[in-house]
């Protein structure tokens, strides 16, 4: 049985963006341990906000303050908390209806262990030392046994509200390439191109996908393809990537290798990147150790004519 490939991967970015007035009152409150919601036509209280009723449609804007202390409506119990969530040690994810709320707000609840955890219990909010306007300033929630709090009627006007934020959006998970995959990056290992041809259409794809976006059949019948190929359709790339070791401004490119029917993508390199064209012709080089192209170069040619790739595009 062949060897089942996997390896960890991570998508990573900063997503920024502005806020309008409901979202800027609400994390604005947050950093003054302050929780408003915001009133509909017909009289619920939305915690978190929105700025649409979700109902009507309609533009919302009557905020209102509502209790720091609430009941868990429904829960789950987090046994192995991961990079970046709200505690290091194990939690329950809980939905907590806030007193004076008509909605729920999803956030950690600091328990000992599931059993502490139920349907109905009291909590109230368990603020972070240090603000800045974010849902993080709510640590978490944890149990309560005294009285409802009673909010002090605030309406959401601030003198340094909160206008933007930078949220880091972060996936980790682990990859398993199936079988055409697998073929196909072995193949690159031995310097080599492998796609799949589908029985139907004929047409070859790299990279494999074990079967035919086309046609829907299954693809088993392996094609090695390229070296060389043909520059499709190319970007000019600008902005510098994290931990992406090219200075910019680079080139990326589709590129349709000999003998394929799908165009993959790939830097260009080796030549201005002013000068790269739709038609350049184009072949890999290899970096010591690698097991996929470090990018194309010009391979000399002349330009390959428009009608031989412009199905590709």
């Amino acid at each position: 049985m062949p060897e089942v490939l996997k390896a960890p991967l991570v998508v990573e970015f900063p997503f920024t963006r502005s806020l309008g007035p409901v979202q800027s009152a609400f994390l604005t409150g947050l950093r003054e341990r302050v929780v408003l919601g915001v009133r509909t036509a017909d009289g619920r209280t939305l915690v978190p906000p929105v700025e649409y009723d979700p109902v009507t449609a309609e533009d919302i804007r009557d905020l209102l303050e509502v209790a720091p202390t609430g009941t868990v409506t429904t829960w789950a119990w987090n046994h192995a908390p991961r990079r970046g969530q709200p505690l290091t040690t194990p939690f329950a994810w809980v939905l907590v209806r806030l007193d004076g709320a008509d909605t729920a707000l999803l956030h950690a609840l600091d328990a000992p262990g599931p059993d502490a955890v139920h349907t109905g219990m009291r909590v109230r909010i368990r603020w972070a030392a240090e603000r800045t306007g974010a849902i993080t300033d709510i640590a978490c929630f944890e149990p309560h046994d005294g009285d409802r709090a009673q909010p002090a009627g605030h309406k959401g006007e601030f003198e340094d509200p909160v206008t933007g934020i930078v949220a880091a959006a972060r996936l980790d998970y682990t990859y398993s390439p199936g079988r055409a995959q697998t073929a196909y990056i072995n193949a690159l290992s031995g310097r080599r191109t492998v796609g799949e041809r589908c029985p139907s259409c004929r047409k070859v794809y790299v990279p494999p996908r074990g079967a035919c976006p086309t046609c829907g059949v299954a693809t088993s019948e392996q094609v090695e393809v390229g070296p060389r190929g043909t520059v499709t359709t190319f970007c000019i790339v600008n902005i510098k990537a994290k931990n992406l070791d090219i200075e910019v401004p680079y080139v990326y490119a589709h590129i349709a290798l000999d003998g394929a029917d799908l165009a993959l993508h790939g830097r260009i390199g080796g030549i201005p990147y002013d000068e790269v064209r739709m038609g350049l012709r184009v072949e890999p080089v290899w970096t010591e150790g690698s097991r996929y192209p470090d990018h194309y170069r010009p391979t000399g040619e002349p330009d390959a004519d428009y009608d031989t790739y412009k199905e590709l595009l």
